[in-house]
């Protein structure tokens, strides 16, 4: 009877403890994301987990990357945080920097050993999205590593076709073509119809697209 006593009394003290951990690790993440390092130091000081997710499966440093709060990231992977745990999208921090552009946070998760062949939800790498969106900085970040520059998504497109596909034949994109296209792009890869980036280009009426991929040898 003194057993069962004791275990029913240590139940609720465990869940109790359980949840206050819970909160504490949520908090964790919020802090995160708002880029608040007073209160991010107070919560690892009381043994905040930097591997907890919330609902959407973000850890900490995947919040941190979503805001672009590079002092927050640089302290919780100095804390343990693994760089490249995805969350429910799936967007490892690395391809959430990429996507929005935050060259710090991608030369940071960079540094701490991220993994350039982590995908997106298209299946693309985190190239293909940066060239999308034309953020240049982040290619020119990107290139430096062993990236697969003519790497195919679900949609059957590179880094190259989303270029210009996507992008909008403007001065940004121009910029990007011309790193890809010296990092060695295949300039004539089509898409799942058979047009080439030169088709496409030719389609967008983008003069300045065109001479650069004829001057690769594009057809």
């Amino acid at each position: 009877m003194a057993v069962l006593l004791c275990v029913a009394t240590l139940a609720p003290a465990q869940a109790a403890t359980d949840d206050n951990n819970l909160r504490r690790d949520l908090a964790l993440i919020a802090a995160a994301g708002r880029g608040e390092l007073p209160a991010l130091e107070k919560l690892l000081g009381a043994g905040a987990d930097v591997r907890a997710k919330d609902a959407n499966g973000r850890t900490a440093l995947n919040n941190a990357a979503y805001g672009n709060h590079v002092e927050a990231f640089r302290r919780l992977l100095a804390a343990g945080s693994s760089v490249n745990e995805p969350d429910n999208v799936p967007s490892s921090p690395l391809m959430t920097a990429s996507v929005r552009g935050y060259v710090e946070i991608v030369r940071l998760a960079l540094a701490a050993g991220a993994d350039v062949k982590s995908l997106n939800q298209y299946g693309g790498n985190a190239l293909i999205p940066a060239c999308h969106y034309g953020h240049v900085d982040v290619v020119r970040e990107l290139l430096k590593t062993k990236i697969d520059v003519n790497h195919v998504n679900n949609l059957g497109w590179t880094a190259l076709l989303e270029t210009v596909i996507l992008g909008d034949g403007g001065a940004k994109h121009q910029e990007i073509m011309g790193l890809l296209l010296q990092h060695g792009a295949n300039v004539n890869l089509a898409d799942r119809d058979g047009v080439t980036p030169l088709g496409h280009a030719r389609r967008g009426g983008y003069s300045e697209m065109i001479r650069l991929l004829e001057k690769f040898a594009a057809r």
